[in-house]
């Protein structure tokens, strides 16, 4: 009888650590979890099963392990926000599957995914058919965001269509002036323009529909 109680004592105590743990650790959907956050999650999931199963062993040695992946996991998460390199490395970066209606292949060798994996999120999205597509954007976390093409038109998009950021965290994002056929010269002379002259201070600059979206680092 003793044994028993001890675990449910133990899966009571541990469930509850868990779910403080991961409200210390910040909200995020499931589909939206980084690999960081995945590794970190099943870890102290297996830690919580075996701290269960061994209920001779004492607790602390599987709340030690717990708080210390916890605070690896927040400092990591900080040093992303922090650090756009350092975010890249851990999370990845949005690729651009279709671009303009054209499939680029070598975007998705580079992130081993198949035409059966495209196929399958458009229908996920109810889109039939490839050529209703103008962007699908494989994000960090694995889902596929995707714009249709301007029905009942007779016009082509242009090339402002899809919100297009060009300045991430003080860094212009050349990958993204490529895929709107614009240069590293071009943005400077347009920020100059408009009285920014250090991209270093800025945080955030978007390009949609012709025009600039910019915001100032901790403004």
């Amino acid at each position: 009888m003793e044994e028993y109680l001890t675990i449910v004592f133990r899966t009571l105590f541990l469930y509850t650590l868990i779910l403080v743990i991961f409200r210390i650790m910040g909200k995020r959907e499931i589909g939206e979890l980084s690999i960081l956050d995945l590794v970190v999650f099943i870890m102290i999931g297996e830690l919580a099963v075996v701290a269960i199963e061994t209920n001779h062993s004492p607790l602390f040695h599987t709340v030690l392990p717990m708080v210390l992946l916890m605070l690896i996991q927040i400092t990591l998460a900080l040093l992303s926000l922090k650090s756009k390199k350092f975010r890249n490395l851990i999370d990845g970066k949005p690729s651009i599957i279709i671009n303009r209606g054209k499939i680029d292949e070598s975007a998705m060798r580079k992130q081993r995914y198949n035409f059966d994996d495209l196929m399958t999120q458009l229908r996920e999205k109810n889109i039939r058919s490839i050529a209703d597509v103008e962007f699908a954007i494989l994000e960090s976390s694995g889902s596929l965001s995707v714009i249709e093409k301007l029905k009942n038109s007779k016009e082509e998009p242009q090339q402002g269509d899809i919100t297009i950021p060009l300045i991430l965290d003080g860094s212009i994002e050349e990958e993204n002036l490529k895929s709107i056929n614009k240069t590293n010269l071009w943005l400077r002379q347009e920020l100059k323009k408009k009285g920014y002259r250090d991209v270093k201070q800025i945080s955030f600059c978007s390009y949609e529909n012709g025009k600039f979206f910019i915001d100032l680092q901790d403004e």
